[in-house]
């Protein structure tokens, strides 16, 4: 898996394995540095490596005798040798958890997973991907943490840079739930609400990094973009490690910018290149709102261009309506024979309790677009029920308690008395 790169791409930063950027379109590569679009064709660029071969055993009890976080799997990423001993947040290596009783609901023999992401440092997978990016942002000087958010990113973008010693100021639209908002602005950092949708605050965002006011700025989801999405791709490797080194027969992903879901590809593809697991084929489903479901309309059309539209549900951290990586997504779902698919707010709703009901998982609203869209799948004969499945939940329900709490309360309010709590049938 060694990258051939152009003596162009020499770099002046060491990133461990990382050996360039590549255009995901035409190919070209660059040195390692805060770029984020080519700039022969403007296709976005990813990290190329110079991954180990040779030794997948040696391999793996490496990785089996690392810290339990993502940095187990510091081989594998673009951050240098001895991060773990640097300061920062550590996250990753969260449940997997087998969901017997959510299987016997959704009617699934095979086995169903659900990789519980809230138990991450800020209680959503963003701290992965923002672990990874402030080590890119300490390679290259930078001395601001920035990005444009939904939510969940902010909240994790003010607590590793307080951690690791940057100072942050991020960017949100201005109606976003409470408690994200809370949740960014607690660590005290600047936190400034844009009039608009997430679209408007990433365009914002671009200005920004183009001015000289942006100077020193990190933004992890703009400049340092293609190392801010490396950290989804341990979402895959600790799946497959938690399986017992096996891949799983379907997963179902949620979709913002589509990022997670082409990197959590990207993962399970190093990982047979590797021999560390056995090729075999799986299939990747992708999971949407119905009120922002460009990619999934796209894909239900038969489109390869995935046209914007104007966010509409509960479920705002997935509310952006022009994704980034929406046509890549597209390629994955039916490269893999997987699909992408959308559920209403009401659908979300249901399915959080679902989760919550079966198997004590509270999940954000990304966590019930996943679970809904994953019984949806069911009923409708595109995932098979016979074979392994694993769904994503990428967040903790008390970041969006307004979705639920409409419909969620005591089950009786009574009297302190045995005679009240049996007029209220509750001595069943």
């Amino acid at each position: 898996m060694a990258v051939q790169a152009a003596e162009s791409t020499t770099s002046t930063v060491s990133l461990g394995p990382a050996a360039a950027l590549s255009c995901r379109e035409c190919g070209t590569r660059f040195p390692l540095g805060p770029i984020f679009a080519c700039q022969e064709c403007f296709g976005p660029l990813e990290v190329a490596y110079d991954l180990p071969s040779g030794d997948p055993e040696g391999l793996k009890k490496q990785i089996e005798a690392g810290p339990n976080n993502i940095w187990r799997y510091a081989p594998l990423l673009p951050v240098p040798a001895d991060v773990a001993d640097k300061p920062n947040l550590n996250p990753g290596f969260t449940k997997l958890v087998k969901a017997d009783r959510l299987a016997a609901e959704l009617g699934v023999t095979g086995g169903l997973y659900v990789k519980d992401d809230s138990g991450n440092p800020t209680h959503s997978f963003k701290d992965r991907v923002v672990a990874i990016a402030v080590e890119a942002a300490r390679a290259f000087g930078f001395t601001t943490l920035s990005c444009s958010s939904t939510g969940n990113l902010a909240g994790a973008v003010g607590a590793a840079a307080r951690r690791a010693g940057f100072r942050s100021c991020v960017f949100i639209p201005h109606d976003l739930e409470a408690g994200k908002v809370v949740m960014a602005a607690v660590y005290g950092g600047d936190l400034v609400g844009i009039e608009g949708n997430y679209d408007d605050v990433n365009r914002f965002c671009s200005e920004l990094i183009g001015d000289p006011l942006g100077e020193g700025w990190g933004f992890v989801n703009v400049n340092l973009r293609p190392y801010y999405g490396e950290g989804s791709k341990t979402l895959a490797y600790e799946i497959c490690e938690q399986l017992g080194w096996e891949l799983p027969d379907q997963l179902v992903i949620p979709i913002a910018s589509g990022s997670q879901l082409t990197k959590i590809d990207k993962g399970l593809k190093e990982l047979i290149a590797l021999g560390l697991v056995e090729d075999k084929p799986y299939k990747i489903f992708g999971a949407q709102a119905e009120g922002c479901s460009p990619v999934s309309t796209a894909f239900k059309a038969g489109h390869d261009v995935v046209r914007p539209q104007k966010p509409n549900t509960i479920a705002k951290s997935l509310a952006i309506g022009n994704p980034a990586d929406g046509p890549y997504v597209l390629d994955i779902a039916r490269r893999t024979g997987g699909a992408v698919e959308d559920v209403n707010d009401e659908q979300v709703v249901d399915a959080i309790k679902l989760l919550a009901r079966t198997e004590g998982i509270f999940a954000e609203t990304a966590g019930g677009v996943t679970v809904g869209v994953t019984k949806k799948l069911i009923e409708n004969g595109q995932i098979d029920p016979a074979k392994s499945l694993v769904v994503l939940n990428t967040g903790d329900g008390l970041k969006t308690l307004d979705a639920v709490a409409p419909t969620t309360g005591p089950t009786a309010t009574i009297r302190p008395s045995l005679d009240a709590f049996r007029e209220a049938g509750l001595d069943k």
